[in-house]
């Protein structure tokens, strides 16, 4: 084996490199938001909705989970076009993975909100309680610290699935990745060093999360 490591090309680009670290972090952060509150309306909506409401959900969850995540990039950014609706890379980024995100957080909120035992809501009720106070006081803290652990980690699958926005040209990581790549053709070298810094972010980002539910859940 000949081959000689030179990794000295690769770091020497560390700003370029963190400006994709920076745009990894905020397509995340923006989506995370977005995601959870799509999940947390279209679970209110398949739970407690009319049934057409239940049966359009249902659909957008199930068509969601059962494509591709790029299939669902490309309709946005190429094919909406054809229909009159542009968007810029990092808008269709943005929503795409929103509405994917979306799709899994309304199972994983549903899930966490039937796992509250009906004989807690009743008593509930039996109390005097409106439905919001229920809602508010016994059942909404119980589905959170249920729920906390998948929602993380599906923010964290989330995080690395931005790198699938590279294929529309958003300026994230991987995007940054290749750009090195095509200027210093060392392969080996920059995909290793990429690889490290989404590992470390998913590090960073599964502590930040285990930090967040020691405060919040497990000190209640």
């Amino acid at each position: 084996m000949s081959y000689t490591f030179q990794f000295r090309d690769v770091f020497a680009a560390w700003e370029f490199i963190l400006q994709g670290v920076a745009m990894t972090l905020y397509l995340s952060a923006v989506t995370m938001v977005l995601g959870l509150a799509i999940g947390v309306a279209c679970a209110a909506g398949r739970l407690y909705g009319p049934k057409p409401l239940r049966v359009l959900v249902g659909v957008y969850v199930e068509s969601i989970r059962n494509t591709p995540l790029l299939v669902q990039l490309f309709i946005i950014f190429f094919g909406l076009p054809s229909l009159g609706v542009r968007f810029d890379a990092t808008t269709a980024a943005v929503i795409t993975l929103a509405v994917n995100l979306g799709a899994y957080a309304t199972e994983i909120v549903r899930a966490g909100l039937e796992a509250v035992p009906k004989a807690q809501v009743e008593a509930g009720h039996s109390l005097g309680l409106s439905g919001l106070q229920v809602f508010r006081h016994i059942v909404l803290f119980p589905a959170l610290r249920m729920m906390y652990p998948s929602l993380a980690s599906q923010f964290i699958l989330l995080m690395l699935a931005t790198s699938i926005t590279s294929q529309i040209a958003v300026e994230d990581l991987f995007h940054v990745a290749s750009i090195i790549q095509s200027r210093t053709f060392r392969d080996f070298e920059v995909y290793t060093v990429i690889g490290v810094l989404y590992l470390l972010l998913a590090l960073v980002f599964r502590g930040g999360f285990a930090l967040l539910y020691q405060l919040v859940f497990a000190r209640r």
